[in-house]
């Protein structure tokens, strides 16, 4: 197939033009086609989500496995109440504070979510976007979008048109781009249904954010599950299993910031003969010969590594590079979330569901 471009700019939405985009968007997803869209943390690959076959046609696209579900979003309180059969005092705080925003909450599904959304489990995960583009589109489809990162499974995240270009051209309908996405890591996944909530996979709204407003809140821990919800599906989209990576080898290393040039110099010397590409804080001043910098951020300023991680494992990539060094952040606030993502960046292929590290 074809995958039709459409660009929108985000200053000129409510323009003749701008809606024309938006509706030719927004009429694809009502006919079942699958249409990139751009979020404030990834762009995601969207199909309406009451519809089973084009929710399929997701999984097909991506070579995702059956087994992992998918996120729900919604433009307004209706279509909440179309997909869930309770919403919890704790969710309802929650949404008060964060929606719309980077936050999807866990609820018990209504029989009109189809059991591929879930993999079969009991509960659905739904957030509403604060992007003005995917957000006017969702209401001009009147449907929920079920919409995971536009990539192919287990590759780097999508934080650019051209990101999803690169897995998915050719294998979706269209994909409507609006510029670089905010926050470049995905949603916080939460179960506030639970006592203390569970956090399934860490993101741009904090666990200090989430406790000071709802109460208690813990991590998931994978040995926390039995054999039998492994088997019949993940508890969450998000869940740790190997995610987010680059065809280079990711290594990870983690020093204080005082000690990571060494340390980094130290672990380029493990490589000799490779093409090493480094994610470089901008505090470091690195002079190691033969390998790639890639410009990443200030290690004082996560939110700026948080928007750059995906960018920079996709330009390492393309410059060729076999061996990519990223130093791990330190866990306060976002850099929970820029941990998870590297831990599942850097697992060996093939490895299955692992905890938040």
């Amino acid at each position: 197939m074809n995958t039709l471009r459409l660009a929108v700019d985000l200053a000129n939405l409510e323009t003749p033009r701008g809606l024309e985009t938006l509706n030719q968007a927004a009429e694809i997803l009502r006919s079942g086609g699958l249409v990139a869209l751009p979020t404030e943390t990834v762009y995601g690959l969207g199909a309406n989500a009451l519809d089973p076959v084009a929710v399929n046609r997701i999984f097909a696209a991506k070579g995702r496995p059956a087994w992992d579900p998918v996120i729900v979003h919604i433009a307004d309180f209706a279509m909440l109440d179309r997909l869930v059969t309770e919403v919890p005092e704790a969710a309802r705080t929650l949404m008060h504070a964060f929606w719309p925003g980077p936050l999807t909450l866990l609820l018990p599904r209504s029989s009109a979510v189809p059991d591929s959304v879930t993999a079969g489990r009991p509960l659905v995960g739904v957030r509403m976007p604060a992007h003005p583009v995917v957000l006017e589109v969702i209401r001009m489809a009147g449907v929920p979008v079920a919409a995971p990162s536009a990539n192919a499974f287990g590759h780097i995240s999508p934080t650019t048109a051209a990101h999803v270009l690169e897995d998915l051209d050719g294998r979706i309908d269209a994909i409507l781009d609006a510029g670089p996405t905010i926050h470049g890591v995905e949603s916080t996944v939460l179960d506030p249904c639970r006592d203390p909530m569970v956090i399934y996979r860490p993101g741009a709204i904090t666990v200090v954010q989430i406790r000071d407003t709802a109460g208690s809140v813990e991590f998931f821990r994978s040995d926390s599950a039995g054999a039998e919800t492994l088997q019949s599906g993940l508890p969450s989209p998000g869940v740790g299993m190997r995610h987010y990576a680059p065809n280079a080898r990711l290594v990870l290393v983690d020093a204080p910031l005082a000690d990571l040039a060494a340390a980094l110099a130290a672990a380029s010397r493990r490589f000799s003969g490779e093409r090493v590409g480094i994610m470089q804080p901008a505090e470091l001043h690195l002079n190691i010969p033969g390998t790639i910098l890639f410009p990443w951020g200030k290690w004082s300023a996560p939110e700026e590594l948080a928007h750059a991680l995906y960018a920079g494992l996709r330009a390492l990539d393309a410059e060729g590079c076999t061996v990519i060094l990223c130093p791990v952040p330190p866990e306060e606030g976002v850099g929970a979330a820029i941990r998870d993502r590297l831990r599942k960046a850097a697992k060996p292929r093939g490895q299955g569901i692992g905890n938040r590290e």
